[in-house]
């Protein structure tokens, strides 16, 4: 399992990865939800029209889409990095921009989940019904915020990552 006293550093060595795959489950379950959501609002008629026919309900589809594929843009691009790297050198280059990629996302998941729940109103916060997979993602998209780090520490250590390599000298 490794030597004596050396634990911590081989869990701090699969950091990263733990911080992939939770990023991973975040994405998937943000695309279901924004999916969820708006299937609702083309099928919730208000006033004699779609929901989807409010220009600010369009709104925040637009805000958490472009949200979402520029999260997952970054995932995409950091999944290619770490898949041509050695583990060893992803870890000592990528764990600051996984860090902060995993504050992103849970931020752009706190977004999405109120969103979400405001377009399905009062069926978004049921744990039944046409809303259960809404109020369910409202309820447990924290998990990623904690888990693996919280999004205070992700944020610092993704900023302490980035001065490390930032010249001493730098100078406007």
């Amino acid at each position: 399992m490794g030597k004596e006293n050396g634990g911590f550093a081989l869990i701090m060595y699969n950091f990263n990865h733990e911080r992939w795959f939770i990023i991973a489950g975040i994405l998937a379950n943000m695309r279901y939800t924004i999916e969820e959501a708006f299937k609702w609002a083309n099928q919730r008629k208000v006033f004699g029209k779609p929901l989807i026919a409010s220009e600010t309900i369009r709104m925040k589809f637009a805000k958490m889409i472009s949200q979402l594929e520029s999260v997952y843009s970054w995932m995409e691009s950091l999944t290619y990095q770490m898949s041509q790297m050695s583990h060893q050198e992803s870890n000592l280059r990528l764990g600051g921009q996984i860090a902060l990629l995993k504050f992103n996302c849970t931020r752009v998941a706190h977004d999405i989940a109120d969103d979400c729940t405001q377009i399905f109103g009062g069926r978004g916060i049921t744990k039944t019904g046409m809303g259960k997979n809404i109020e369910q993602f409202e309820r447990t998209y924290k998990y990623g915020a904690i888990l693996g780090g919280s999004e205070e520490i992700m944020a610092d250590f993704g900023i302490r990552q980035a001065m490390r390599s930032y010249p001493p000298s730098a100078r406007l």
